[in-house]
């Protein structure tokens, strides 16, 4: 019976079925740990006296709690984060596992760093405290997040429990239109399918459209289609990714590379394998998309406006609309564009590698950040970082007025002092625009990097199409 990529991914790892052909025992070859979301899974270890069962299998990142001031310093101000911190760090010693911390040269945010250094490669299964593991989908790779008391089990057995999730292909055919991104295609997914859409299952993304995409695009799209509820997402590896790995540090060089390869290259569905739902999307109708409300579904064209409730049928979309709408400050048959912002946020796991950092200093090029506007760029990683010293382009963005700083998570969830105030609304690249998630009463609206730039020039949410790009 032909086989999608993602089945041969969950056989290839099984250790044992658990009931029936449902739930398994899963080998879990990687894990990435953060500060914030391990502590309670090495309590849990300390407390049975159980070791890491394989630690050169897990690497530990600090990257949510870490400032990202222009100048790196170890001390954190807020003492909470400073202990998590210091905890994490003991842990990584008492047990044993490689970390970067925050005065680390490769320190980063977990799902960027993982895959510049080659950390993660094709045909792995990876499980992560955090549910943007889906990142690494984009390499040929199972990623998906799971629980602090799972973290526990995988550190202890470097295995989980795992349920088999329903198959979905999206298929994106099309040509890409000018001032589109992987973003824009994402986010007109979820728009499509809703925020729980996707849930129950494992997407496979495929297409023409997809394959015209750079393996960082390809990481933005797997990185947010958990917005749509999704457990996993993948893309079938090709000379693309093969030729973003080769050079990488942690990445099989000589004749293991050649073996790998040639294991990589059988990672694809099969011919005709029945997958449980189908979707088609057409790149070619995508414009650039920026969301008025609540939810990453709540979408619309920059050319559009606010939508109005009172034209949904359905009564439950219709009252989370009103209270989206309540929230954001928005009245209905407002134009996108004529919606003011007082924060630009280029940063985050889904849009702060480099490719995302070239396309936004192209706007800014020869521009600058309008009045009132409080522009940041924060790296994906230090290596990004670098790399954008070493082309130039944190010149562009600090002659922008933008403020460029240190590598990590940052004001995507608003868990160190990069902190959208109550009621302030900001042009981001990140993955989620929930009530509060970039600072309590926050108001966000997500786009691509180049969107937010186009954002912070003009003050309000402004049509990248406009904008006349430089090379």
């Amino acid at each position: 019976m032909p086989r999608s990529l993602y089945d041969k991914l969950v056989d290839a790892n099984t250790v044992q079925k658990l009931d029936g052909e449902e739930q398994v025992l899963l080998y879990v070859d990687r894990t990435v740990l953060n500060e914030y979301t391990s502590p309670q899974a090495f309590t849990g270890l300390r407390e049975a006296g159980r070791p890491v069962w394989r630690r050169e299998a897990s690497l530990a990142v600090v990257d949510h709690v870490n400032p990202t001031a222009a100048r790196r310093v170890r001390e954190i101000a807020d003492s909470q984060a400073a202990a998590q911190v210091a905890y994490f760090e003991r842990n990584a010693r008492d047990f044993g596992i490689e970390l970067f911390d925050i005065m680390d040269p490769r320190q980063g945010i977990e799902h960027v760093v993982a895959t510049e250094i080659g950390f993660i490669l094709p045909g792995m299964v990876v499980a992560a405290g955090d549910s943007h593991t889906t990142t690494y989908g984009a390499l040929g790779t199972l990623g998906f997040g799971i629980g602090t008391s799972d973290i526990e089990h995988y550190l202890a057995t470097q295995t989980v429990v795992y349920r088999r999730l329903q198959t979905m292909r999206v298929t994106v055919d099309g040509a890409i239109s000018a001032g589109v991104s992987a973003k824009d295609i994402i986010m007109a997914f979820i728009r499509r399918t809703g925020a729980d859409g996707a849930v129950g299952y494992a997407i496979e993304f495929a297409g023409a459209a997809i394959r015209a995409l750079g393996v960082e695009g390809r990481m933005t799209i797997c990185n947010m289609a958990v917005e749509a509820g999704a457990r996993g997402a993948i893309v079938a590896p090709d000379d693309k990714v093969f030729a973003y790995l080769k050079h990488r540090p942690r990445a099989p060089i000589g004749a293991l590379w050649e073996q790998a390869e040639a294991y990589w290259r059988t990672l694809k569905s099969d011919p005709d394998t029945a997958f449980d739902r189908e979707i088609a999307l057409d790149a070619s109708a995508i414009a650039p998309l920026v969301t008025w409300g609540t939810s990453p579904d709540q979408a619309v064209a920059i050319e559009n406006v606010v939508p109005d409730p009172t034209r949904e049928s359905d009564p439950t979309r219709r009252a989370g609309m009103v209270r989206a709408l309540e929230y954001m400050g928005l009245e209905p048959g407002t134009p996108m564009e004529a919606v003011q912002i007082g924060h630009a946020f280029i940063g985050s796991c889904t849009n702060a590698r480099i490719e995302d950092l070239r396309e936004a200093a192209g706007v800014l090029r020869g521009r600058h950040v309008a009045p009132g506007v409080r522009a940041i760029v924060v790296p994906g990683s230090s290596e990004v970082r670098r790399l954008v010293e070493a082309e130039g382009l944190d010149r562009v963005f600090l002659d922008a007025g933008f403020e460029w700083r240190q590598s990590g998570c940052s004001m995507c969830l608003a868990m160190n002092d990069d902190v959208v105030g109550p009621g302030e609304r900001c042009a981001s690249s990140t993955n989620r625009n929930f009530e509060g998630r970039q600072g309590m009463g926050a108001r966000t609206h997500l786009m691509s990097p180049a969107m937010v730039a186009a954002a912070a020039v003009a003050g309000h949410l402004a049509d990248i199409r406009k904008f006349e790009v430089g090379a």
